[in-house]
């Protein structure tokens, strides 16, 4: 026999947040595989779901670097795939925690392929997506009636960002830390920084919800952060 894996969608901070299914598979598994950057860092997920499991429960964290060498990120997934396969081997049900929805840009996706092509069972829980909260949070819906929406992953490498902010209703622009200076003259040509809301960490501590993007020019801005650009936002 062999256990089986599971991809446990942990939502964006608030551990309110992480469903009932998901809380089931964290009681019943008996490994919780912990995703990080580094060695030092803390896994925001595995803090994310901490309050919700047992002092016994056997937890292990796995590296992920934040880096773009595809070499270097395909080796990791390589070695994390081959430590949970040795567990799965075990009849040891293993669950992989991860931010957000496990399908939506995450590190998940590609431990998950290689676990399948090695013919093991795997299963994937949905959770709540970063910007489908944040649009909660801040109150403005991300698509209503007939308006489109598109979702960048990496703003400050999308080649088409001018074309997308004038063919999209809505537009989510993330991991918008890196050139946060550089996207708001973007919005600011297009006419969009008055209908843009910077959201960052959001249902973590140190939730900033920020209407004027002026404000964090010159400052670092956390990596956990998106803009919500809504075209026909009321301000």
């Amino acid at each position: 026999m062999k256990g089986k894996f599971y991809g446990i969608g942990v939502g964006p901070g608030d551990a309110e947040l992480v469903t009932l299914k998901a809380k089931r598979l964290l009681d019943e598994c008996e490994i919780i595989v912990a995703p990080k950057t580094a060695m030092e860092k803390q896994s925001v997920a595995l803090n994310i779901v901490k309050p919700l499991l047992a002092d016994h429960k056997k937890i292990i964290e796995l590296i992920f670097p934040m880096t773009y060498d595809e070499s270097e990120l395909s080796k990791h997934w390589d070695d994390a795939a081959k430590q949970i396969c040795s567990m799965l081997d075990k009849n040891l049900n293993v669950v992989f925690l991860t931010l957000g929805d496990p399908m939506v840009y995450s590190t998940y996706i590609y431990i998950f392929r290689r676990i399948k092509d090695k013919g093991y069972e795997a299963e994937t829980v949905p959770g709540i997506t970063s910007f489908c909260a944040a649009a909660s949070r801040i109150d403005v819906p991300l698509a209503e009636g007939k308006e489109t929406v598109a979702i960048i992953p990496s703003a400050y490498e999308c080649e088409n960002l001018d074309k997308i902010l004038v063919d999209f209703d809505n537009i989510v622009l993330m991991k918008v830390s890196r050139n946060y200076e550089q996207l708001v003259e973007v919005l600011e040509r297009h006419r969009l920084k008055e209908k843009s809301v910077l959201v960052s960490r959001c249902g973590l501590d140190e939730e900033i919800i920020e209407y004027d993007l002026d404000k964090f020019i010159g400052q670092k801005v956390n990596y956990l952060s998106m803009i919500i650009v809504k075209k026909s936002i009321q301000n």
